[in-house]
């Protein structure tokens, strides 16, 4: 069987992407599910950070990769002995493949599953080896869900079942920003009605964390350079924003709300710098949470003199500590409740041919969230 896909060749080809071209779109080959494999017809997915990261060369990959990893559709074909998902329905995809058996899995930490994480790193299904051909040699997935196109094959166990009210073409936020920005809330601090939080970062995935701020009842602060989404911050329910031009994002905390700092901080946007903000506007015995995946070669200057005497804590949050099957269904219930605007987060829509050109924009930081929509999602 054959599809068209978004392949990326190499990284840290020049912006800008319109010229650069790193990604092109290709017809590939691909194979039917084999035993606990499906395979699924994509109607959205969402242009991520982590995706800009394979990009440009922060986080290495395998190539050529088959680009995307937040996305949603319709299940097509299942392989032997599926039982999670049946055909013809609808369903959002978890990045990372969850065996439910290993270590971390049986230890509550599913989003650290060791079987899904080594699949993950060998850009491979989590059952070992590629589905996707291109002439005839192996096209490596991309966090076993490779969402840039038509049809993909996948483990079972990247798929959360989806209620059919949730419209497919928003349906791809839950599979990454709703699981990364809400989770790390509700999940990694477990944040209490009454705290002070403060937002590092206001594209998908920490205005997903503002949301859930506002849902636990605290008071929710956000930290943003850019106009245009301190505005929408502000729209969705900050109570305060905040420019980091203007001087120490720390400091303006403490002076506009004449606290010692705030009870959590999370830094969503994958810079060290930002990791050592946050944990600096921090209250003495506050929390910060790492979202951001920054280079792995970035470090963070921590004294350990400050958290002894401070209680301070620096923490990290992968996928919002989450268990798809179990949050999913929890944030479909907060977006059906009008408590989880998440059509809100979405700026523009594109197809597929468009995605350098849409990758240069989230680069720029002029979006919050893009949607590459494919046929199917009019129709479901």
């Amino acid at each position: 069987m054959k599809t068209r896909a978004a392949i990326l060749h190499e990284a840290a080809l020049p912006r800008p992407y319109a010229q650069s071209r790193p990604i092109s779109i290709e017809e590939i080959e691909f194979d039917s599910p084999g035993p606990g494999e499906v395979v699924v017809r994509i109607a959205s997915a969402g242009l991520c950070h982590s995706d800009l990261s394979s990009i440009d060369g922060t986080i290495p990959k395998r190539f050529p990769v088959a680009l995307g990893h937040e996305a949603a559709g319709i299940v097509e074909e299942i392989g032997a002995g599926v039982t999670a998902v049946k055909p013809g329905q609808h369903v959002v995809f978890s990045f990372v493949p969850i065996c439910g058996k290993c270590a971390m899995c049986l230890n509550g930490k599913p989003q650290l599953c060791i079987a899904g994480h080594a699949a993950n790193i060998a850009g491979e299904v989590l059952r070992g080896k590629t589905r996707f051909r291109l002439d005839g040699q192996p096209v490596y997935h991309h966090l076993g869900v490779s969402g840039f196109t038509e049809r993909t094959v996948c483990a079972e166990e990247s798929l959360v079942p989806l209620p059919d009210d949730v419209p497919l073409s928003i349906a791809a936020i839950f599979g990454c920003a709703a699981l990364t920005g809400l989770g790390a809330v509700f999940n990694t601090a477990r944040v209490e009605p009454g705290k002070t939080v403060a937002i590092f970062g206001a594209g998908g995935v920490g205005l997903m964390a503002l949301l859930a701020a506002i849902c636990a009842g605290a008071t929710p602060i956000v930290v943003e350079p850019l106009a245009a989404k301190r505005a929408l911050a502000h729209e969705l329910g900050a109570s305060l924003v905040v420019d980091p031009a203007v001087g120490d994002p720390g400091a303006q905390i403490r002076d506009r709300t004449g606290t010692r700092g705030v009870d959590y901080a999370f830094e969503a946007t994958g810079r060290s710098t930002v990791v050592a903000q946050a944990l600096a506007a921090t209250a003495p015995g506050g929390t910060a949470i790492a979202i951001g995946l920054p280079h792995r070669d970035e470090t963070v200057a921590v004294s350990p003199f400050e958290l002894v005497q401070t209680e301070r804590t620096l923490k990290g949050s992968f996928m919002g500590s989450a268990f798809p099957r179990r949050d999913v269904p929890k944030y479909v219930a907060l977006w059906r409740s009008g408590r989880l605007p998440v059509e809100r987060l979405i700026s523009g829509t594109m197809q597929i041919e468009d995605l350098n050109t849409a990758f240069d924009c989230l680069a720029d930081g002029e979006v919050v969230r893009s949607m590459c929509l494919f046929p199917v999602h009019a129709a479901a």
